[in-house]
């Protein structure tokens, strides 16, 4: 059998509703004290026994007064012994005082009914009930010693009884409306519940997401300001609730431009301060048609652009490899058909610088596709975390050895750490020098030079190839990341473009820089090792 406190709901804590229910027993005693020494009411309150009247109405006050101090001292869910002893008390209390006031007529016993009510929502059915029938009982039997002491007043009883049908009435009208209340209640605290749960778990998504995200009202105060838009700003180190929009210029600029009209709703712009050199920052009305509140997007833009290089490369894998077969054969057959007309002993020699035409374009065709093959079946990157310095100097060794030449080598720190794919890095590294020596002087001493180092605002790894070329001309400069664009003609033009999707699928960005210090000069920024997006 279940003991009597489960039959209440446990999510209906009655703390509330029986310290106001002390309350009314702590007023109530002492009003019947003032009205009893007031003498304005004298035939009734204590009219049959004042000494009874007075003890018993002190004893009620004084243990309301008790019950309230101890439930102000503690807060916590009443027992279920506690309940049954205040109705019960108040029963005991109450019958006393209509028997010393002259009976069931007296209009005293009304006060039952209150306590019936009280018991009906502090308890479960079944003891409330009870104290309804107990109630009834000690009516019906104060109403019966006081016929028999007194010898008057026989219509009391029927006034009992009547008063008993009320209590019963009361009892059973209260027990419905509370399980209402209570129905009322369990459903809202439900709701309060799963409102609180989804706020908690918008909270934890906003702050897990890898989308910087930042909430401005309409004075342009920060509401909201997760991690990943503290990080892409360069605000790791800053507190959040303590942030201003004049300590974000890149995000105070690009509001104050889009407000005015001057720039779209999303643009990327370089930042200074952050771990990456490019974000997109998307601007927005938090709520349709409303101007107050303003919601601003953080993303970083090289992991977007890697993400449309994946889906470029995946593309380009499907179309190359349809179409590789379709070129391969006709191809093979016109060299091999060349090759065969080469070996006849009568060819002319114009024929024969004909056939060398032919043989060096299909050479070259033959080229341009093992490059196209190699970008669209090139695998996903696998970054690693490099210690440039060292690795720098052992490529150098190994290129040294195999081309023997003399690569220089400048630490602008020691040591610098990055995340990149190192076959990838070598990769890049291979062809940038190669190119660079296809255009620097013969003989020159040094002819390359690289320089790793951190960029001191970003706190970002870089590395610099610079060779004593001629230079990229100006109107070249724009061109030369894009596919089969070249300045020679045995070149695919697909060497630096190939080298770009390398540094995007690795999170890095690749930069030609030319200056009067050093004219030719390529740049490898790499992300932050500890920031850098696996």
């Amino acid at each position: 059998m279940k003991p009597i406190d489960t039959a209440i709901d446990p999510s209906y804590d009655p703390y509330q509703l029986l310290r106001v229910y002390t309350y009314y027993r702590v007023l109530l005693g002492s009003l019947l004290l003032l009205i009893y020494k007031s003498d304005l009411v004298s035939n009734v309150l204590g009219s049959e026994s004042a000494s009874l009247f007075i003890y018993t109405t002190w004893t009620y006050t004084i243990v309301s007064v008790i019950t309230l101090l101890a439930l102000w001292r503690n807060r916590r869910t009443p027992t279920m012994q506690q309940r049954f002893f205040a109705i019960a008390s108040d029963i005991i209390g109450i019958t006393l005082i209509m028997y010393a006031s002259g009976g069931a007529t007296s209009g005293l016993g009304y006060l039952l009914i209150v306590a019936v009510a009280a018991a009906g929502m502090l308890m479960p059915a079944q003891l409330a009930v009870f104290m309804a029938a107990l109630a009834t009982i000690a009516l019906i039997g104060e109403s019966i010693l006081h016929h028999l002491v007194s010898g008057v007043d026989s219509k009391a009883l029927f006034v009992a009884g009547s008063l008993g049908a009320m209590i019963f009435i009361t009892a059973l009208v209260f027990q419905y409306v509370t399980r209402k209340i209570r129905a009322s209640t369990d459903k809202l605290a439900a709701h309060t519940r799963h409102i609180a749960h989804l706020q908690r778990l918008a909270r934890l998504i906003v702050e897990r997401m890898r989308t910087g995200i930042v909430v401005l009202n309409k004075d342009d105060d920060i509401e909201l300001i997760n991690e990943a838009a503290q990080t892409l700003l360069g605000l790791t180190e800053v507190d959040s609730n303590h942030l201003s929009l004049e300590q974000i210029p890149t995000l105070n600029h690009q509001l104050q431009q889009w407000r005015t009209g001057k720039v779209a709703g999303s643009e990327v712009i370089n930042n200074r301060h952050g771990p990456t050199n490019e974000l997109r920052i998307s601007l927005a009305n938090l709520e349709l048609g409303k101007a107050e509140d303003t919601l601003a997007f953080i993303e970083d833009n090289r992991a977007i652009v890697q993400q449309a290089q994946q889906l470029k490369l995946a593309s380009l894998g499907r179309l190359t490899a349809s179409i590789a077969h379709e070129i391969r054969n006709p191809l093979g057959a016109i060299s091999h058909a060349s090759q065969l007309l080469g070996e006849s002993p009568n060819l002319p020699e114009a024929d024969q610088r004909l056939l060398e035409i032919i043989s060096n374009h299909t050479k070259r065709v033959n080229q341009i596709i093992e490059n196209i093959l190699q970008v669209s079946r090139r695998k996903t990157a696998a970054p690693t975390t490099l210690e440039l310095t060292h690795w720098a100097q052992q490529f150098i060794d190994e290129y040294d050895h195999e081309q023997r030449l003399d690569i220089g080598l400048i630490f602008d720190t020691i040591p610098v750490y990055a995340k990149f794919d190192p076959s990838h890095l070598q990769q890049i590294l291979s062809n940038l020098i190669d190119n660079a020596l296809r255009y620097t002087p013969v003989n020159s001493d040094q002819p390359v030079t690289l320089v790793v180092g951190i960029e001191t605002g970003r706190q970002s790894p870089y590395i610099k190839v610079i060779d004593k070329g001629p230079g990229i001309a100006q109107a070249n400069q724009k061109h030369i990341f894009e596919p089969f664009f070249t300045t020679e003609s045995t070149g695919s033009g697909l060497g630096l473009f190939i080298c770009q999707e390398l540094c995007e699928a690795n999170q890095a960005f690749l930069s030609y820089q030319s200056d009067d210090k050093n004219p030719s000069c390529f740049s490898l920024q790499m992300a932050h090792p500890d920031k850098a997006q696996q």
